[in-house]
């Protein structure tokens, strides 16, 4: 497609989404209307800046989004290409199959071995401009206590970044097969996961707190450029919300009394 069709194609930004939502959205509506046709490249992040008039970070968000949810595959060095449906069914297949506390502690243990790689890889390779990125997507996740839909958007983000840092594309395509499920609060609220196991708001507010304290230990030694210690805060992070998860499957599975 010429970059003047894509770009009368584009319909008006909203004001009330965030501008990587409006792009988002605008992208996934062109491939759904046929704008945009399976096997077709996207505009380059430059093009797409200059169409949307927004930054280089905001692309590729909305890549990222994209990515998660299926609908495109990056491959490196040569651009973005829109999925055919059957594939894009297919790299759903693995998220759909995610559906017990069981198989998300069962990716858990995949993650541990493969991010705490990816987070030692981001601190070593990470660029400027991907630390600021990374920092934006912590920032939304500490802005979203209490919407927990948009809190599990950013975190999943926050996760594809340091995929994406790492320089190694299969590290990305595996995040962005699992989509949210990497998410244990995506099937379970946060309530459930408290170690405390208490359905109170206090409880869900000190769990959230624990997580975003983890959070910020990842980005500080990805932002400081300090692998051994962004491999060990990304073990730290998954491995506890691993017993989490373990002992809210212990509460759920436990007889009633």
């Amino acid at each position: 497609m010429e970059t003047q069709d894509y770009a009368n194609a584009l319909p008006t930004k909203r004001r009330h989404k965030s501008l990587s939502q409006g792009l988002v959205e605008s992208i996934s509506n062109n491939i759904k209307n046929g704008i945009l046709k399976p096997g077709e490249k996207l505009p380059t992040e430059s093009a797409i800046m200059n169409l949307y008039d927004v930054s280089r970070t905001v692309v590729r968000e909305a890549i990222s989004h994209l990515q998660a949810a299926g609908l495109v595959q990056t491959r490196h060095g040569i651009g973005t290409f829109i999925l055919e449906p059957s594939q894009a069914a297919s790299t759903g297949m693995l998220r759909e199959a995610i559906v017990t506390v069981r198989d998300v502690l069962d990716i858990l243990e995949l993650r541990i071995s493969l991010e705490t790689e990816a987070a030692w890889l981001a601190a070593s390779r990470r660029t400027e401009e991907q630390a600021l990125a990374l920092g934006k997507a912590l920032e939304d996740i500490l802005a979203n206590k209490t919407e927990e839909n948009a809190s599990v958007n950013a975190d999943v983000r926050f996760h594809l970044l340091i995929a994406q840092s790492t320089g190694n594309r299969y590290f990305v395509d595996i995040l962005s097969n699992l989509g949210t499920t990497i998410i244990p609060r995506a099937r379970l609220k946060s309530a459930m996961l408290t170690l405390e196991g208490s359905n109170s708001n206090n409880s869900s507010a000190s769990y959230l707190e624990r997580v975003n304290r983890e959070h910020e230990d990842i980005y500080l030694a990805i932002q400081r450029k300090d692998p051994e210690a962004a491999r060990a805060a990304m073990r730290t992070h998954l491995s506890n919300s691993r017993e989490r998860l373990r002992q809210a499957q212990q509460r759920i599975e436990a007889p009633a009394a």
